[in-house]
C-alpha cells in the first residue's frame, strides 16, 4: 500500500471527516473530535500537518510571541506554533516512509488537544 492510501486509511479508521482538496492534500474537519481545518499534505519524504489558529494580535505582540514559544517548549507533544504572514498556525511533519497509525493519530490528537487547551490562553491577547 502506498503512502497516500495509508493516510486515507488512517483517517477512515479514525472516523475523521475529510475531503481531498488537491493531489495528495486533505482537509480534516471533524466536530466530534474537536478538529477543524487541519490540512494534511503528502510531500515525499514527509507528511505535513498544518492548521491555521488565529490572526496575530495587533497589540501585545511581544508578549504573545513569548507565550507561543513557552507553549512550544512545555505543552506541545507534536508540532510547533509558527507565524505565517499574519496568522498563527500549528505545523508538524512526520516521515512518510515509515508512517504508522499510532504516529498519525498522535499528531492529529495532539493538535486537537492544543487547540482546546491553548485557545483561551491565546485569545486573551486580543482586545
Amino acid at each position: 500500500m502506498d503512502t497516500k492510501d495509508r493516510i486515507e486509511k488512517f483517517m477512515l479508521d479514525m472516523n475523521l471527516s475529510f475531503e481531498e482538496i488537491d493531489e495528495n492534500t486533505w482537509m480534516i474537519e471533524d466536530e466530534l473530535a474537536n478538529i477543524d481545518n487541519i490540512v494534511v499534505k503528502l510531500l515525499e519524504p514527509i507528511v505535513l500537518f498544518r492548521v491555521k489558529i488565529m490572526p496575530v494580535p495587533k497589540e501585545n505582540r511581544e508578549e504573545f510571541y513569548k507565550k507561543l514559544l513557552e507553549l512550544n517548549a512545555t505543552d506541545l507533544v507534536h508540532g510547533a506554533y509558527a507565524i505565517e504572514g499574519d496568522s498563527v498556525i500549528i505545523v508538524d511533519t512526520l516521515q512518510a516512509e515509515n508512517l504508522d497509525m499510532n504516529e498519525f493519530q498522535s499528531t492529529i490528537e495532539s493538535i486537537g488537544l492544543a487547540l482546546i487547551q491553548h485557545y483561551e490562553l491565546l485569545v486573551k491577547y486580543f482586545n
